[in-house]
């Protein structure tokens, strides 16, 4: 029987392998790791060790407080330009060095909506723009039902759209607490600046960064308050591709999304 996979078949897999957030390719026969361990390594050049930042000879720069120079930037930033720009400058995140593209937001930063979600996944480090994968096409077609638009010029029927974090986590893991830190500063200097009416906060990850709380399951739906600002945590669309009963609900929190732009809320 003929096994070998056509070129349709081997493109969809790749997808497939993708939107599960591989990341390296492998080859067909395993490899076993003892024996290339028992290959003495080629020695190579020593290099000085840094001491301890508590340690640290005068002279040499102390270790970085990555948080507290994350609130300083943020709070210096006096527009969204200038805040991207320290953000894309800001060296706090390792992740940073393993991500394609910085991801900051899309749609229109007047608009009366914004949507925060957690990081950008493979489609998004790959295009630069937050939700362009499967999920953010489902959450278009969502914004669409309640006559909303990210690409529209209308601030009435825009979107603006963003992330906790700009950089892609390896693996399209949750970020870590300590990385959710550094960035929140931004986060909410950047909301500070688009100063949008309503806010919502699509997942755990973005209800950790600025409500203290997870549990989506258990806050979607319900109105809340972050930053001085009415907030709507609801599913991120990602979950609702894995478990399609949960868009009904999804669908009442469009709704009261609606009633509360159209001041009926």
């Amino acid at each position: 029987m003929e096994s070998a996979l056509d070129w349709h078949q081997a493109r969809a897999l790749l997808e497939w392998y993708v939107e599960l957030g591989a990341v390296d390719a492998v080859g067909d026969a395993p490899v076993n790791r003892c024996d290339l361990a028992q290959v003495a390594p080629k020695p190579a050049r020593r290099a000085a060790e840094p001491a301890p930042a508590q340690a640290a000879p005068p002279g040499e720069a102390p270790s970085i407080d990555h948080a507290a120079e994350a609130r300083r930037l943020a709070a210096a930033a006096g527009d969204l330009g200038a805040l991207a720009e320290a953000m894309r400058d800001f060296d706090g995140l390792e992740l940073k060095k393993g991500a394609r593209n910085f991801v900051l937001a899309d749609g229109n930063p007047a608009a009366r909506l914004m949507i925060v979600g957690e990081a950008p996944g493979a489609d998004e480090d790959r295009v630069g723009r937050p939700f362009v994968g499967r999920a953010g096409q489902l959450l278009d077609r969502m914004l669409a039902a309640i006559g909303l638009d990210r690409d529209s010029p209308d601030p009435a029927r825009a979107v603006y759209i963003t992330n906790v974090l700009p950089w892609r986590p390896p693996g399209n893991r949750t970020p870590t607490p300590a990385e959710m830190a550094m960035m929140v500063p931004f986060l909410e200097r950047h909301i500070a600046l688009a100063d949008p009416e309503v806010l919502v906060l699509m997942g755990n990850t973005p209800c950790g960064a600025l409500l203290a709380r997870t549990g989506i399951l258990r806050l979607r739906g319900q109105w809340t308050q972050a930053l001085g600002k009415p907030v709507m945590p609801m599913t991120h669309p990602a979950y609702l591709l894995r478990n399609p009963a949960a868009k009904r609900e999804a669908w009442a929190d469009l709704l009261e999304i609606r009633a509360r732009l159209e001041g009926g809320a």
